[in-house]
């Protein structure tokens, strides 16, 4: 176990115990009500209920599994940097990569990855996914960007929570989203009976995703989509509650026959396009990223079958 001493961040006032466990920490909400449950957590030195609602700047500490601790620098194959300065670091994420330590994951990490190359990050944010900004899910791939100062990632948490970055994603759909370009605007929470997915649920967090169709085939569709809010697995929930789940994601309910005719093990969706200012002097970067080899083999047979 590993012990954290911290305050509860402001955004958080009001949000149960187990939840804003959850959203410090990464945890599932499972591990974090049963590190409440063991009496691994305290607030204002005093131990808490799970469903008990926290106060921003309250004093938090907690016992946390070794998992979630910072592990030790391993070198990540295929982790490939685009761009480096004394800030951040921009890099594309291969397929299998998490962005950072989590609890029951044991395979390899953006963040491990950058340590093991030499990489100094941010001290920012908990410890085991310090300098991290945003995620990318275990199967999406694509770019990230990765703060190595403390102001750069005051200033990217800042950018990303007020929307002023502008992410794009790949994404091949089962179908053709009617109307071909719009808007999906539906609340975002864990679901109800599943821990590890996510759900459209009533009274969730907002959430909102932007397509449009760039090329329709016979039985898909290639979309550029823009995030305006950044929810766990926000494209492929929002993408599977309008019946036009990504090709390959067996999670949100593809269809598996159509994901091994194309020789996919993963969801197709892929983090193309990231555009931000920079945090120290406000000039906009701007980098795109290439299909994958596994995505452009897809891409290229349902193509080829149209």
């Amino acid at each position: 176990m590993s012990r954290r001493s911290l305050p509860v961040p402001d955004g958080l006032d009001g949000v149960r115990l187990d939840a804003a466990l959850a959203r410090m920490f990464g945890l599932s909400r499972t591990t974090a009500a049963g590190l409440v449950a063991a009496g691994d957590v305290w607030v204002d030195g005093a131990a808490r209920a799970k469903s008990d609602p926290v106060l921003g700047g309250s004093w938090l500490e907690i016992d946390l599994p070794d998992a979630v601790a910072p592990r030790a620098a391993e070198p990540v194959a295929g982790l490939v940097v685009v761009y480096d300065d004394a800030d951040l670091v921009v890099v594309d994420k291969p397929v299998g990569v998490a962005a950072h330590a989590s609890p029951g994951w044991t395979g390899p990490a953006v963040t491990s990855g950058l340590a093991a190359a030499g990489y100094l990050l941010a001290t920012s944010g908990p410890a085991e996914r310090q300098g991290v900004v945003h995620r990318l899910d275990v199967g999406t791939t694509g770019l990230m960007v990765v703060a190595k100062s403390e102001l750069a990632y005051r200033e990217l948490k800042t950018a990303f929570r007020e929307r002023t970055v502008d992410k794009r994603y790949g994404a091949l759909v089962q179908g053709h989203p009617d109307p071909l370009s719009g808007t999906i605007d539906a609340p975002i929470d864990r679901h109800p009976n599943h821990d590890y997915k996510f759900a459209v649920v009533a009274g969730g967090r907002p959430s909102v995703t932007h397509y449009e169709t760039v090329e329709a085939f016979r039985a898909a569709s290639l979309l550029d989509v823009r995030l305006e809010t950044g929810r766990t697995h926000q494209i492929r929930v929002h993408l599977a509650a309008v019946r036009h789940p990504c090709v390959g994601d067996a999670t949100y309910g593809a269809d598996p026959k159509l994901a091994a005719r194309l020789g996919l093990t993963r969801q197709w969706l892929h983090a193309s396009r990231l555009r931000f200012a920079h945090p120290r002097d406000r000039r906009p970067l701007e980098f795109t990223s290439p299909w994958p080899t596994d995505l452009a083999a897809a891409l290229a047979k349902v193509r080829a079958e149209s």
